[in-house]
């Protein structure tokens, strides 16, 4: 038993041993692929969102360096027809690839870690490669012939070398020792039964192609049949509330929000699994409060640089997101490097992959998943080194102020700054164009409200519908929007058709907001009155 060739299961022994997600049907997906086409897989997502936990239970289950019977009793894998054929049966290769960040040599360091597990099982392996990698390959030929077992990889954060700053040539050989261990000839064959590489980012890729061809690839944007081990699912974190007596309602604002489309091949049947972030859900359980647990310094300050490149229109469309806005993205250009980001749409792809924002495939929108990640992100839009974005979310915390306090004049005034910042249409059509103006003026609405759209209330819909979060003492708000029209028509109609009805069994305070531009004289105007 090695650190790195056939370690033992002490990793997912010391998970278990704690409360413990069942999420080792990922095991049955890796089995249906041994021996087929598909045994390469990168399955990436955001930070803290189990890719070690994934890492460990595949250690366990494939390493013939440890007896693992027990402890996957009565888990899901345990129940799998293929769960006996593959029970310890393969030489494993583990590699944390964040334990080789600072190496000066990344290829140099896996090497010869490597090597000296496979020498102390069997001296002859290896015997004259000093840590080159371009004779690994073979000594691992040579460990395979020598054991009668094929070797199954699991290489955890992959990305983690080209995440450093280091330099090109590094990262570029990093990628090539892969390749030279990986690509699809005779050693892939015959002696690799499967790899299983996690990570933040996707393959690198050059121009539109993958430098690891070979790789079946499943990412946060299309995860294919790993959906459901991406996060946890609303039936676990429902399950895991119940256990620990936590608020669902709770978890479900702060964590939820991850949509991920997927097709069950068993059913053919096309689907959205609801992902919430694993971590942040068992710290909130464990310590019986929601809260910012996902979030850190280091990714915070990335977060930043992201954020204040320097890019035509993504400023405006993180302002529109934290106004509770879908932006548009186009995905295709992004080449998965986080250091090569080019443009706009780069920027909203990284910030996708990283968890940060939440990606719909079949509109090609983005969007803000839920009160933890808003929250980090607005804090990052406050300090940008873009002094008009930051100001934009100062002033939005006033306008919130200046609607509590019925301040008519100033509410009317920020909606007008609003419109000529350029974070919504610059030129209105028509009451939605008004619409995406407001919500953009209301960033800071998202601190203490649900924003509910459209909301059928009495006889007719109410435009906007500001729902204080439970236990929050701020008032609830019903806004009403009209073009070429006048605010007192707006607030007319409110009351006639009754709007606030659908807020009378909320018990609360009630502000009715009646919002309007006229054309002509290009001016927005605000009554305001307590329903």
């Amino acid at each position: 038993m090695g650190m790195y060739v056939n370690p033992g299961n002490g990793g997912f022994a010391g998970i278990l041993s704690g409360e413990y997600v069942d999420k080792t049907g990922l095991i049955a997906l890796v089995n249906a692929a041994i021996g087929t086409p598909s045994k390469l897989v990168c399955s990436t997502r955001p930070r803290r969102f189990g890719k070690t936990f994934a890492a460990e239970s595949l250690v366990a289950y494939y390493t013939c360096g440890a007896d693992s019977r027990g402890l996957f009793e009565g888990l899901d894998i345990s129940r799998d027809p293929s769960f006996e054929r593959h029970l310890n049966a393969y030489n494993v290769v583990r590699l944390d690839m964040t334990e080789f960040r600072g190496a000066a040599d990344v290829c140099a360091e896996v090497s010869r870690a490597i090597l000296a597990d496979l020498r102390a099982e069997v001296p002859a392996a290896g015997a004259g490669n000093e840590g080159g990698f371009n004779e690994l390959k073979s000594s691992l030929a040579d460990f395979v012939a020598a054991t009668g077992r094929k070797l199954v990889f699991v290489i955890d954060e992959w990305d983690a070398p080209l995440r450093e700053r280091r330099s090109k040539e590094s990262q570029e050989d990093w990628v090539f020792m892969l390749r030279t261990l990986f690509k699809n000839f005779t050693f892939t064959a015959d002696a690799i039964a499967a790899c299983y590489m996690t990570g933040i980012l996707p393959i690198v890729r050059y121009g539109t192609q993958s430098a690891l061809s070979d790789f079946d690839e499943y990412t946060v944007l299309a995860p294919g049949a790993y959906a459901p081990y991406v996060g946890f699912t609303e039936e676990e974190v429902e399950a895991l509330a119940e256990r620990n007596g936590v608020d669902m309602a709770g978890l479900r604002r702060w964590y939820d929000g991850y949509e991920l489309p997927w097709v069950d091949k068993a059913t053919h049947e096309r689907r959205v699994e609801r992902a919430y972030a694993p971590y942040s859900v068992m710290r909130a359980c464990a310590r019986g409060e929601v809260g910012p647990y996902w979030t850190s310094s280091e990714a915070f300050s990335a977060l930043r640089t992201y954020i204040d490149l320097d890019f035509d229109g993504l400023q405006q469309s993180i302002v529109q997101a934290l106004g509770g806005a879908r932006v548009q993205v186009s995905t295709y250009g992004f080449e998965n490097s986080i250091h090569d980001v080019e443009s706009r749409d780069d920027a909203l792809t990284l910030l996708c992959h990283l968890g940060y924002l939440c990606y719909d495939a079949a509109t090609s929108t983005a969007r803000v998943p839920n009160e933890e990640v808003r929250a980090e992100l607005r804090q990052a839009v406050a300090q940008s080194r873009h002094a008009e974005v930051a100001r934009i979310v100062r002033e939005s915390d006033a306008l919130l102020r200046a609607t509590w306090d019925m301040d008519e004049g100033a509410v009317a005034e920020a909606v007008s700054r609003a419109h000529d910042d350029g974070c919504a249409p610059v030129y209105y059509n028509d009451e939605q164009a008004l619409r995406a103006v407001v919500k953009s003026a209301y960033i800071a609405a998202a601190d203490h409200y649900a924003t509910i759209e459209e909301l059928p209330s009495g006889r007719g819909l109410a435009d906007v519908v500001y729902l204080p979060r439970r236990g929050d003492p701020a008032p609830a708000l019903v806004v009403e929007l009209k073009w070429d029209r006048s605010p007192e028509a707006a607030i007319a109609q409110v009351r006639d058709r009754d709007y606030p009805a659908v807020l009378r069994g909320w018990g609360g305070p009630i502000l009715l907001v009646g919002i309007t531009y006229e054309r002509k004289s290009k001016h927005h105007t605000c009554i305001i009155e307590e329903a």
